[in-house]
């Protein structure tokens, strides 16, 4: 199982490290799409639903995404024409929808920490469990896309090289270590010990961040913060897709990735941490465009 799992990571990093750093803000908008697009054919699995719900879902989500790829069409196609290099940058209208998806991890985050097993006999309705991975997964996509378009590749690697590490970090510690769980209820294979090892990963990330560019103290000192932050977050956006895996009886979102599962198994974490980061950076701009 191990070394599936390498190989599948040795075949699929490279890829989107490729992508991250030469495709252009459109093809990597529709290349992190198709990612999304699999994890939510995965989601409507997760929910029950009927092949009706199933095909309104990914309708619902197709026609969203391509409206937002056709705004940063129009944006870059504005900028063309009138060469300037600020339109992208600065219409930052869509900004305010990162306040949603922030304050839902949140409180999934308090949730699942004080009431799993509440969580675990609740009964939700197809409908609503539709709604919100519509609600989730576009605000995966579109801060991922955001966060790469306006603060360049390179912060969008290491958004991605913090949660795969805390990820590896959280794995191996939690197999050495690891004797108390996390939560029980719903991921028994989580252990607190792993949860530390990625959070000491976090922290180790953040300050390599701030010598990398030179931050100040106080802007290195924020994104240690944010760091560690966001990590935790995607910990709660793991165990919140175990939770919906155990109420369907499953144990994997899916089997197209050998070793890992489905799509949604791997990008969990990554859902769940890509607005809370780019909320983070938002928060801090000011500090981090003056370096």
């Amino acid at each position: 199982m191990l070394i599936k799992r390498i190989i599948t990571a040795l075949v699929l990093v490279p890829v989107i490290i490729w992508a991250l750093f030469n495709l252009s803000a459109v093809y990597f908008e529709v290349f992190w799409g198709i990612f999304i697009l699999f994890a939510a054919w995965e989601w409507t699995n997760l929910s029950g639903s009927r092949i009706i719900g199933k095909v309104i879902f990914m309708t619902v989500l197709v026609l969203t995404i391509a409206w937002i790829m056709s705004w940063t069409m129009f944006l870059q196609l504005l900028q063309e024409l009138t060469g300037s290099m600020e339109v992208y940058e600065y219409s930052g209208v869509l900004d305010w929808i990162v306040i949603g998806p922030v304050i839902w991890w949140l409180l999934a985050m308090i949730l699942i920490r004080n009431t799993p097993q509440s969580l675990l006999t609740l009964k939700v309705r197809t409908g609503f469990l539709l709604t919100l991975g519509w609600f989730v997964l576009f605000s995966a996509w579109i801060f991922l896309t955001r966060l790469r378009g306006l603060y360049g590749a390179e912060l969008a690697f290491y958004f991605l090289l913090l949660i795969w590490s805390a990820d590896i970090a959280a794995y191996f510690v939690g197999k050495k270590f690891g004797v108390t769980q996390l939560a029980p209820e719903i991921s028994p294979g989580k252990t607190v010990a792993g949860m530390m090892g990625a959070m000491i990963t976090a922290l180790v990330c953040g300050i390599a961040l701030g010598f990398y560019y030179g931050f100040t103290m106080m802007v290195a000192t924020q994104f240690v913060v944010l760091s560690a932050f966001t990590v935790l977050v995607s910990i709660y956006g793991d165990l919140f897709i175990s939770l919906l895996k155990r109420k369907r009886d499953v144990k994997d979102s899916g089997n197209l990735l050998p070793g890992h599962g489905g799509f949604l198994d791997r990008m969990d974490s990554l859902i769940a941490a890509s607005p809370i980061f780019y909320a983070g950076v938002l928060l801090i701009q000011s500090q981090f465009l003056q370096t």
